[in-house]
């Protein structure tokens, strides 16, 4: 395995809940049914902006009651103002027990910041 790849692919594996910065949701996303991407996260108690989306993807998954695929989250590859490359990804429902809020995660890091 290469310096910058880690068993699920390249980049420095997170896998941490991130915030939303707080009303920079885009609303025309969310009019077509998709997550609102903001302008920004709060990550460990820092603000990084969003520079530039280079990437995104649906994934889906199987629904439990049945043989149907179901889109389960929404992945972005996202360029930083700090010059780092993040995955970030927003699940369609938060997992059970957590609350509503919880759908955004940092799942790598591509490229640090600098």
């Amino acid at each position: 395995m290469g310096r910058d790849e880690t068993p699920d692919g390249p980049g420095r594996l997170v896998s941490e809940r991130i915030d939303p910065l707080a009303g920079s949701a885009d609303p025309t996303a969310m009019s077509r049914g998709e997550p609102g991407l903001p302008a920004g996260f709060v990550w460990r108690g820092r603000i990084v902006r969003i520079r530039e989306v280079e990437e995104v993807r649906r994934r889906f998954g199987p629904e439990p009651s049945s043989k149907e695929r179901y889109l389960r989250r929404h992945e972005y590859r996202l360029r930083m103002e700090d010059g780092a490359i993040w995955v970030v990804y927003c699940l369609r429902q938060p997992p059970r027990g957590r609350p509503a809020g919880a759908r955004w995660y940092l799942a790598r890091i591509l490229r640090e910041a600098g």
